[in-house]
């Protein structure tokens, strides 16, 4: 299909569901993105999910962003338990916008839920020169290293560094894999590689659905561990309302009726009010040394979001397509839509 098509289905998904139709369409763009990106596991995948905790009340649909602090250079919102996806844009460019004129401007996000790839949250910011940078919890997954228990989320981080041309994209987890590609294994019934995942004893596993149910290893061992524990700090701990080991998991059908209170936290910095007018040349002198000596410039290949082609045509997942089109009848979207 289409991405318009696939679109426009999410999107009437989410309106069934109650969601008000500009924030459905966000949500529904930010999840064909992450498709468009080859990055299945936080796209469509995830939509049954959302609508499952929209339907049991563990996230709202009438949720508002309401400001619970603003100072010239930092703004504090309650997501109300809404859909994380237009709200962490909506912070991005709130962030974007209060930085032009103080310097350096954050943005934070209490009681949340699951906002997607977070990369996708940086270009509000790039796009208008800034370097944003932006931090989200998520229910426990990770141990702290040398312990046997999830006590951390996958911690993401993403970083969009502004160049002449396409931004460099910093976008990943702090666990070896994202819980999502788990979750994609799991769902197809394949073997995860060697290194990805724990079962709830603390035993490395190759059953998706052990490590699903289990933990994730950290990234890189004991440092990605700390990075992990950094992020829990700048959002958790930062804003709440919880921190990692008390956020619902929306993998668990017994927590859907559950509020999930996670945070995320949105950083926008001028490099012209830092770096004076010489950062960008600096910045695009960076990337060209990457590409120059062999190296990957990380996002390269990324489409931004307002170039998103709606003629392209995707490959979705038949366990993908058939739970969406189970929800299209429940939620009664139009047969022509599905």
């Amino acid at each position: 299909m289409r991405i318009g098509e696939l679109t426009g289905l999410a999107a009437d998904l989410l309106t069934a569901a109650g969601v008000p139709a500009d924030r459905a369409n966000r949500t529904a763009r930010i999840l064909l993105l992450s498709e468009a990106w080859g990055n299945p596991s936080h796209g469509l995948l995830r939509l049954p999910y959302y609508l499952a905790r929209l339907s049991a009340g563990g996230c709202r649909a009438d949720a508002e962003l309401t400001l619970r602090a603003d100072a010239p250079a930092a703004i504090v919102y309650d997501g109300e338990s809404g859909l994380g996806h237009w709200q962490v844009w909506q912070a991005a460019e709130t962030a974007r916008d209060r930085c032009r004129t103080t310097g350096v401007a954050v943005a934070t996000i209490a009681d949340s839920s699951h906002c997607g790839a977070l990369g996708a949250y940086v270009y509000p910011m790039v796009e208008a020169g800034q370097l944003g940078i932006v931090f989200s919890n998520g229910p426990a997954v990770m141990p702290p290293w040398g312990g046997a228990i999830p006590l951390l989320s996958t911690s993401p981080i993403a970083a969009g560094i502004p160049t002449g041309r396409a931004p460099m994209i910093v976008d990943m987890a702090t666990t070896t894999v994202a819980r999502g590609k788990v979750a994609a294994y799991a769902a197809r019934g394949r073997e995860l590689p060697e290194g990805w995942a724990l079962d709830t004893d603390g035993t490395p596993t190759t059953d998706a659905a052990a490590g699903l149910r289990g933990m994730l290893a950290p990234l890189g061992g004991a440092k990605g561990y700390v990075l992990a524990l950094l992020v829990e700090a700048l959002t958790g701990g930062l804003t709440g309302p919880n921190l990692a080991v008390d956020v619902p998991d929306m993998f668990d059908p017994d927590d859907d009726a559950r509020p999930q209170g996670i945070s995320h936290t949105v950083l926008a910095i001028d490099p012209s009010v830092l770096g004076a007018d010489t950062a960008s040349r600096r910045f695009d002198g960076l990337r060209d040394l990457v590409g120059r000596h062999g190296g990957r410039v990380p996002g390269a290949a990324r489409v931004a979001p307002g170039d998103l082609d709606d003629d392209l045509d995707l490959t979705i997942a038949d366990e993908t397509m058939s739970r969406l089109m189970e929800w299209a009848g429940e939620l009664g979207v139009a047969a022509s839509r599905a």
